[in-house]
C-alpha cells in the first residue's frame, strides 16, 4: 500500500471538488435519490444503501439540510430517480485502466460523451469487463492522522474487531479496507466511537499501478479523466495511473 498515499489523492479530489461544489452534490444528490428508490425506504434506520450513501455525502462537506432535502424530494416523487447505472470499461494512454461508473437517464447521451472523453485522449473504450478483474472492489475507510488522536493500534483493533479486513498506515493517513458487504456494518461501527473518516466509500482499487513517463501521455490522460469528472451522469470514475 505504501508509495500510494489514498489520502493524497483523496485532499487533489476535494480541492478540485470546492471549485465545483454544487456539480459534486448534483452527482450525490442522484445517488440519494436512486438509494431512496432502490432501497426501498427513505429512513436511513431502515435503508443501508442510503445510510453509505449519506456518508459519502458527510465526507463531501455536503450540509445536512441539503442531503435531507434531496431524500425528502425523491421519496415524494416517484420519478425523481429515474436513472440507470451503467459501467463502461476501457484504456488510456500507454495501456492505463480506466472504469467509469454512471447514472444515467439517457444511454446514448452518456455513451457518446464517454467514448469522446476516451478518445479525445488518445484512448479508447473497450468492452465490459475488459479491465474490471485489474481492479477489487472494497470498502475504503480513510482516516486523517490530524483527525484522530488515538493510538494506531487502538484504531485496528476497533477496524478488524468491526468486520474489517485490512488495516495500513500511511504517512498522513490510516487506510481501513473491508469487503464491500461489511462496509456499512464497519463504518457504522467507527462513527458510533466518534472517529472522524476523511473518506468512507465502496471503491475499485487497482491490483498494479501504470507510471506514465511522456508528457503527452500524462497530458492525455488527464485530458480524459477531467472530461469524464465534468460530465453529469459520471458518478465515479476508477483507473490504476500511478499519479
Amino acid at each position: 500500500m505504501s508509495g500510494h498515499s489514498k489520502f493524497a489523492n483523496i485532499k487533489h479530489k476535494k480541492e478540485k471538488n470546492d471549485a465545483a461544489k454544487g456539480k459534486i452534490f448534483t452527482k450525490i444528490g442522484k445517488e440519494l435519490a436512486v438509494a431512496v428508490k432502490e432501497g426501498g425506504s427513505a429512513d436511513p434506520a431502515n435503508n443501508s444503501r442510503l445510510r453509505d450513501v449519506i456518508a459519502k455525502a458527510k465526507s463531501n462537506n455536503m450540509p445536512n439540510d441539503t442531503i435531507e432535502r434531496n431524500i425528502k424530494k425523491a421519496a415524494g416523487d416517484s420519478n425523481s430517480a429515474n436513472y440507470e447505472h451503467i459501467t463502461y470499461e476501457g484504456y488510456g494512454p500507454n495501456g492505463t485502466a480506466i472504469i467509469v461508473e454512471t447514472l444515467t437517464d439517457n444511454k446514448n447521451r452518456t455513451a457518446s460523451n464517454v467514448k469522446s472523453a476516451f478518445t479525445k485522449g488518445g484512448g479508447n473504450v473497450g468492452t465490459p469487463g475488459c479491465v474490471s478483474f485489474m481492479f477489487d472492489k472494497k470498502g475504503q475507510i480513510i482516516v486523517d492522522k490530524e483527525e484522530y488522536e488515538g493510538d494506531a493500534d487502538d484504531l485496528m483493533m476497533q477496524a478488524l474487531d468491526a468486520g474489517a479486513e485490512d488495516f495500513a498506515e500511511e504517512e498522513d493517513s490510516f487506510e481501513i479496507l473491508t469487503d464491500p458487504d461489511d462496509f456499512g456494518s464497519v463504518r457504522e461501527a467507527l462513527e458510533e466511537a466518534g472517529i472522524k473518516m476523511a473518506s468512507a466509500q465502496v471503491t475499485r482499487l487497482p491490483q498494479t499501478y501504470v507510471e506514465l513517463t511522456s508528457e503527452e501521455d500524462i497530458k492525455n490522460i488527464q485530458k480524459t479523466l477531467d472530461l469524464l469528472d465534468d460530465d453529469d451522469d459520471v458518478q465515479d470514475v476508477y483507473h490504476n495511473w500511478d499519479e
